[in-house]
């Protein structure tokens, strides 16, 4: 016998076809209607339901991209299972190059919402219930705030060994343990058992090919350990990813102009020299230097920074840490045979 339809929002999609369904969220002033679009890709054979989903802040389209990508990937011919992929969560953030909904809200703090609150819990609700809670697991992707840039990285709550295991299948440089937030989307969706990853790489409002072609192979590695994807085309990755138990941010311990002489990704040692901090004279520097042990996996961009400014993001490395991974999953990215010359950015 066939697989049954996928049914969403009164569309029917037929076992091996796929097709783009729009959900109403809301009606503009100007009576611009604003829909959350998500492409349904129901396969011929039987598998788990998987969703992937961007611009939950609307200013994080280094997701968008991925999900372009991923949605262009011929392994999806070969699909069992079901995937529903939403390339922005948030269009109004995403419309107003924002990171907030019109209001100033977090969407990512409005979970489980309501169909009845305010226009964030309105739309936190819609996600979850359409298209959350249809799926068995999920990945979401995210970017650091605008004026700042991440190392490709996985979240993952402590002690969860669902996202654990997809962290390592997904294979990005780190994976940092990060407690649950009240509100997010991940929280909540772990609340219901939905486990939800959380893939964090580059810039807001900026693409990054590295962390582009991180995000589109972890995804398509995640979807094979799944035995949603066959092993053809998809490579796994040629180095273990770093796990950090935790991280902090080193802050500015004065305000002026700032010069980095360490990024993202190096592994650095207790006491050394991260950058320096001058006034616009040069009559003060003031260095900023590593209190402890760590690898990079995130830093601040504009070299103007007010004192208390988050500089460096420094994670706790184990004990079988290599240096050398970030550096081979670059080589490995660069080679590997999913990425066309076409989609160089």
């Amino acid at each position: 016998m066939s697989r049954p339809p996928f049914e969403i929002a009164g569309k029917r999609i037929a076992a091996g076809t796929s097709d783009t369904v729009d959900l109403p969220v809301s009606i503009l002033p100007d009576h611009t209607p604003v829909h959350m679009s998500v492409q349904v890709h129901h396969g011929k054979r039987e598998g788990p339901a998987m969703f992937v989903s961007a611009a939950v802040h609307g200013d994080e389209v280094i997701g968008v991209e991925i999900v372009r990508r991923l949605l262009r990937a011929p392994q999806l011919s070969s699909l069992r299972g079901t995937l529903l992929v939403v390339p922005v969560v948030n269009s109004f953030g995403f419309l107003n190059r924002s990171r907030y909904l019109p209001d100033r809200r977090d969407l990512n703090r409005c979970f489980p919402g309501t169909p009845s609150g305010s226009l964030g819990s309105r739309l936190a609700h819609l996600f979850l219930h359409e298209i959350v809670m249809r799926c068995d697991f999920g990945i979401d992707l995210h970017s650091a705030a605008i004026h700042r840039t991440n190392l490709p990285q996985c979240r993952i709550t402590p002690g969860d060994k669902i996202t654990a295991k997809m962290a390592r299948d997904f294979g990005a440089p780190v994976i940092l343990n990060s407690p649950l937030r009240d509100g997010s989307l991940r929280g909540e969706a772990a609340a219901r058992g939905t486990p939800v990853l959380l893939y964090e790489a580059g810039e807001g409002l900026r693409f990054d090919e590295f962390a582009v072609r991180a995000g589109v192979a972890g995804i398509l590695r995640v979807m094979r350990a799944q035995d949603m994807l066959p092993a053809k085309g998809i490579a796994r990755g040629k180095a273990a990813s770093l796990i950090c138990k935790g991280s902090h941010w080193l802050r500015a311990p004065a305000g002026g102009l700032l010069r980095t002489f360490r990024d993202t990704g190096e592994v650095v040692e207790k006491g050394d020299v991260l950058a320096a901090i001058s006034d616009p004279f040069g009559h003060i520097e003031v260095e900023l230097k590593a209190p402890d042990g760590g690898i990079l996996i995130g830093r601040a961009i504009l070299p103007v920074v007010n004192e208390g400014d988050a500089i460096f993001h420094l994670a706790e490395l184990g004990p079988r840490a290599d240096e050398d991974t970030v550096e081979d999953m670059t080589a490995q990215l660069g080679a590997d045979p999913i990425f066309d010359e076409d989609e160089i950015i």
